[in-house]
C-alpha cells in the first residue's frame, strides 16, 4: 500500500537491501532458475543451528517480570548476552534457559495493597509498583484516570470489590 509522499519501489529496494545482506548468497548457474534455498549452516565459532534446543541445559536463569522496568531490564541483559558469540549460542541453542520467578506468575501468591475508601491516586499507584504488590480497592475507593494510565503502564493489577 502506498500513499502520497511514500515511493513503492524505494521501499522494495530498501527490503532487497536489507534480505542481500541477511541471507546467503544463491549460487545459481547462469541460466538456471533458482531452486529451493540451501539448508541453513552454522556460522563458525557457533555450533549447532539458532533453532536446534539441545537436551544438556547448563544453566537456568530466574527472571522476575512484575513491570515495564523489569521487562526492559531483561531485554538489556538479553542484549548484553547477545553481544558474546557463546553466550548467543548458549541462549539459541538451548544450553541457557529462562525461567519465570514464582512471584511474577499470574495467579500467584502477590503481596496486596488494599484501599477502602476515597480516591486512588497516581502516587499510590507507583508506591505499589515499586513495591511489585497489587492495588484491592473496597467498594467506595475510585480510581482516578491518571492512576489507571500509570498502573497499565507499571503493570500494577487492580482488583476492584463490588
Amino acid at each position: 500500500m502506498t500513499g502520497p509522499g511514500i515511493d513503492g519501489e524505494a521501499i522494495r529496494a530498501v527490503v532487497r537491501e536489507v534480505l542481500a545482506d541477511l541471507l546467503p548468497p544463491a549460487t545459481v548457474a547462469p541460466g538456471y532458475p533458482p531452486g529451493p534455498a540451501p539448508a541453513p549452516r552454522p556460522a563458525p565459532g557457533q555450533p549447532g543451528l539458532a533453532h536446534t534446543v539441545r537436551e544438556d541445559v547448563q544453566s537456568v536463569q530466574t527472571v522476575t517480570l512484575r513491570t515495564d522496568a523489569d521487562l526492559a531490564a531483561f531485554v538489556l541483559r538479553l542484549l548484553h548476552l547477545f553481544e558474546n558469540p557463546r553466550q548467543r549460542d548458549a541462549v539459541r541453542s538451548g544450553r541457557l534457559r529462562f525461567r519465570l520467578a514464582a512471584g511474577s506468575v499470574p495467579g500467584s501468591a502477590q503481596p496486596s495493597h488494599r484501599i477502602e475508601k476515597g480516591a486512588v491516586t497516581e502516587a499510590m499507584v507507583a508506591a505499589c509498583a515499586r513495591a511489585g504488590a497489587r492495588l484491592v480497592l473496597g467498594p467506595r475507593a475510585v480510581l482516578t484516570p491518571l492512576a489507571r494510565d500509570r498502573a497499565r503502564a507499571a503493570g500494577v493489577e487492580i482488583v476492584k470489590e463490588r
